[in-house]
């Protein structure tokens, strides 16, 4: 599958549905994307499919679409890739920009993790495993971007705000994960 990335975007022959987040600013100069960040999402919580995670990631969710909704309308957050059940990708913000993703957060002693990761959202939740395909899904994209960019450590925003996130949660099957990327 000949797949690349140009200007920040996913390019080729996977399937990959593009909605631009306005939840974005540039990184710090020479700064380079060393950090790969795994989470989990599911809108209302532990209800999968239907359009709200691509509402929140572009500040369009209907505050009346859930009573959760009322807690999380109005944040300005976004993830670089999400990945949904059935494999589906959605790129929200090129890989070259600064997602709004991890919040605060400390990695190897360095803050504030959106200036140097990139951030995959998978569709799911603390409760559930994941699919097949979306592990897959993960590994691909994962090997695309270990080749274009100096990543050198992947977590879970649990690993980065121990003290706020769960996620991707004790259901994550890192070593399935793990096992399906490249070894070169």
């Amino acid at each position: 599958m000949q797949v690349q990335i140009v200007d920040g975007w996913l390019q080729g022959e996977m399937k990959v549905t593009q909605i631009i987040s306005p939840f974005y600013n540039e990184r710090p100069a020479d700064c380079p994307i060393t950090l790969l960040v795994i989470h989990n999402i599911s809108l209302p919580p532990n209800k999968y499919g239907g359009p709200h995670v691509a509402e929140l990631f572009t500040g369009k969710l209907d505050p009346d679409g859930d009573p959760y909704f009322q807690n999380i309308y109005q944040m300005q957050v976004s993830s670089h890739l999400f990945i949904r059940r059935d494999g589906e990708i959605i790129q929200f913000v090129p890989f070259n920009k600064r997602a709004w993703h991890a919040g605060k957060s400390l990695f190897n002693g360095r803050e504030n993790c959106n200036d140097f990761s990139i951030g995959i959202e998978m569709e799911g939740s603390d409760n559930d495993a994941f699919t097949e395909i979306q592990y897959a899904q993960l590994a691909k994209i994962t090997d695309i971007l270990k080749s274009s960019y100096p990543i050198q450590n992947i977590v879970g925003h649990s690993d980065i705000a121990p003290d706020r996130k769960t996620d991707p949660g004790p259901y994550f099957e890192w070593q399935n994960y793990l096992n399906r990327l490249d070894k070169r």
